[in-house]
């Protein structure tokens, strides 16, 4: 994947072959750590949506590379730093393996927990036409040319609505795995950052 600072992406990824990722509330909440410890140092979160075999998260991206936490630095010099940049990507697959981890050790199973592939797509870098589309495995597929601005916020809706749309609930405020009741006033969440949110010109 490639990101660059100062765009919008939604970065999304299933469980493999379907399968479900999250098995109790405590899962959920483990992933939304993991999002905060290794997402929040690249990029402020717009949106997320956990489901029970997929998620979405809305981000900006501000910083590339970040320099890893180590608490272990006595006697090390600046000449030698305890760790080396961490870009996105890298950051991405670790959030990944770590819960993985996590899940096999709880389900004493194996295997690939995610697809190989997660997806990131830039909402606000227009080259040409808008894309037309959001991400079709899952089935869905919009056919609209948008300004960027309703692109991003179809995109932003979408993500709260996917919980209706898998019948799960009647309501997007209704999931409590989402970002949807921090938006609607019912949760003072701070994983999202609603500023950022309304500069970038997101409305709900």
């Amino acid at each position: 994947m490639h990101f660059e600072t100062g765009i919008v992406y939604h970065i999304y990824n299933q469980g493999n072959n379907r399968q479900k990722l999250f098995f109790n509330r405590d899962n959920y909440l483990f992933f939304l750590q993991k999002i905060r410890t290794q997402l929040t140092p690249h990029a402020d979160l717009l949106a997320w949506c956990l489901m029970p075999n997929h998620f979405h998260i809305m981000l900006y991206v501000h910083t590339l590379e970040v320099i890893p936490q180590n608490s272990n630095t006595h006697g090390v010099t600046q000449s030698h730093p305890v760790s080396k940049p961490r870009n996105l990507n890298n950051s991405i697959a670790i959030m990944l393996r770590s819960y993985t981890r996590a899940i096999h050790k709880q389900e004493k199973s194996s295997g690939n927990l995610f697809r190989e592939a997660t997806k990131a797509i830039p909402l606000n870098q227009i080259h040409g036409i808008t894309p037309a589309y959001f991400n079709t495995q899952f089935g869905t597929k919009i056919n609209a040319t948008t300004p960027q601005e309703e692109y991003l916020n179809i995109c932003f809706n979408y993500i709260h609505n996917n919980p209706v749309k898998a019948q799960l609930v009647r309501h997007a405020t209704d999931w409590e795995f989402s970002s949807a009741q921090d938006y609607a006033g019912l949760r003072n969440g701070t994983l999202i950052q609603k500023q950022k949110a309304r500069e970038v010109g997101l409305v709900w």
